[in-house]
């Protein structure tokens, strides 16, 4: 097939996109396809048929940085401002077969890009636009969660731009330790956790520095789990336990830093509690072909859970290719499964 890999995009987790775009990329050559890795932001120039841009073979490689990207200064070195796509991409995606979607964040994820796809008749891979707005803003899939019976955080909402009484609000109706986060971001970017008082305006202003809505939580003491979902089956849990401070940015996506066990060391009715409610999320959150769910359980067994992510990091240090490794799946094969799922649906 003729596959296009959209990545990129205007997001703080465009790095950890690229990154995904291009193992991803070079899965598919090595599995026969033709491919090619697009920035759907930036676009390319193209002369002539959009397939003689495909390639059978290569090497695309990006590594993640330490530092989310300044896409202030993308918008002003590209010329694109707040586009949605960049040049030629909607002309090199319908010559293709399918594109997978390898977008973090931001439209990619928030169910825009799906929307626009499904507008022009191009098929792609993983949820539709439905499944993957509603897992994108924190506030909806709470709700929608709770809904369902899967147990989460109790949280407010603030927005510190025109609230005066941001700070007094979580306080009083949330307390300490709690966490903060932008409603709309992943890859734990402008997540702080807060345990003093003298910490909650710096966590505050870090948070509206990405996004005028902000999460508040109570803070889950436990051990942190996430479970991905493939076709409606239940991965193997993974144990996340970072060597310093908690699974932020860095932490995320620089090897090393943080300890993953797959499977989690968890007695067999906590791992099917899990799986079961992981279940419950997918569905409740109308999310299809596959996502993967973030839990800290607690001392009781509790599963609480955090957030929903509709479009799995596919990076040397991802999660849910570590899980589906666990069930026989290598990483060029679970990126055909993708596939095979995505023209199922």
């Amino acid at each position: 097939m003729n596959i296009v890999v959209l990545a990129g995009g205007l997001s703080p987790e465009r790095e950890v996109s690229l990154t995904s775009g291009s193992l991803i990329a070079n899965a598919l050559m090595k599995n026969g396809h033709r491919v090619l890795l697009l920035d759907v932001y930036l676009g390319m120039d193209l002369e002539g048929d959009p397939l003689s841009a495909f390639r059978s073979e290569g090497d695309y490689h990006h590594a993640v940085s330490t530092e989310v990207p300044d896409l202030v200064a993308l918008k002003v070195q590209s010329g694109n401002g707040d586009a949605l796509v960049g040049k030629n991409v909607l002309t090199i995606c319908r010559a293709a077969d399918v594109v997978f979607l390898a977008l973090h964040g931001g439209m990619g994820e928030d169910g825009r890009l799906q929307a626009f796809l499904d507008c022009n008749g191009i098929r792609y891979t993983g949820t539709g636009s439905l499944g993957a707005a509603l897992s994108m803003d924190k506030e909806i899939s709470k709700i929608l969660l709770r809904a369902a019976g899967v147990a989460t955080p109790d949280w407010i909402i603030v927005r510190p731009a025109y609230e005066t009484d941001a700070k007094a609000r979580v306080l009083r109706e949330i307390g300490l330790p709690c966490v903060i986060k932008p409603c709309s971001c992943g890859s734990s970017v402008g997540v702080s956790i807060v345990h003093t008082e003298s910490e909650l305006d710096a966590a505050l202003a870090l948070g509206a520095a990405w996004e005028d809505r902000l999460i508040v939580e109570k803070k889950i003491v436990g051990r942190e789990l996430t479970v991905g979902i493939l076709g409606g089956r239940a991965l193997p849990p993974i144990e996340i336990i970072p060597k310093e401070g908690f699974y932020d940015y860095k932490n995320k996506y620089q090897g090393g830093l943080t300890l993953e066990l797959c499977p989690a060391p968890l007695r067999e009715d906590q791992t099917i509690k899990v799986q079961r409610a992981t279940v419950r999320a997918f569905e409740a959150l109308h999310l299809d072909c596959y996502a993967r769910i973030d839990y800290i359980m607690d001392e009781e067994d509790v599963m609480w859970c955090l957030e929903a992510n509709a479009l799995p990091g596919m990076t040397p240090t991802s999660l849910l290719p570590q899980m589906a490794d666990e069930i026989g799946l290598d990483y060029g094969a679970l990126c055909e499964e993708i596939i095979r799922l995505s023209f199922e649906k």
